[in-house]
């Protein structure tokens, strides 16, 4: 029996023509991907993606448009993980922040860079939703809807 479908979320942000990455220990391998993390119990979409994004990177940032949700099994462990991907904006970076202990290190990336590490990325979320990005897909934020508990 297969355990239920992982809720996750990721951030786009995007800076002087540069994307936000983490390199990040990950079943075992570095791999690249966007700041990215598990919806947490009583926590909004959007506020997952602002947290985990500042936990990864030290960035505080403020989503401003959704951009889709990802479905993907890994290979690596046969979870099923279902991403809600928010674009960012950067608001101010943390630099006295801890990362997250999976977290190598925080980089800013042109997308020729991350295409360039196909094989290194986490996953094909990864390259998915930054593509969706350059085609200018986005969503309202108030697509989601979150009642308070």
């Amino acid at each position: 029996m297969h355990e239920a479908p992982h809720i996750t979320v990721a951030s786009v942000v995007q800076q002087a023509g540069r994307f936000l990455m983490v390199k990040e220990i990950a079943d075992g391998r570095e791999v690249y991907n966007q700041p990215a993390g598990h919806l947490e119990l009583g926590e909004s979409l959007v506020a997952a993606a602002e947290r985990e994004t500042l936990e990864e990177t030290g960035w505080r940032v403020r989503a401003t448009a959704f951009l889709g949700v990802y479905q993907h099994t890994s290979s690596h462990n046969g979870v099923c993980y279902v991403r809600h991907c928010f674009i960012a904006d950067p608001v101010r970076r943390e630099p006295e922040r801890e990362l997250d202990s999976a977290i190598l290190e925080a980089v800013w990336m042109r997308l020729d860079e991350v295409k360039a590490l196909e094989a290194d990325l986490r996953n094909p979320m990864v390259l998915e939703v930054l593509t969706d990005h350059e085609q200018g897909i986005t969503y309202p934020l108030d697509l989601i809807k979150d009642w308070p508990q």
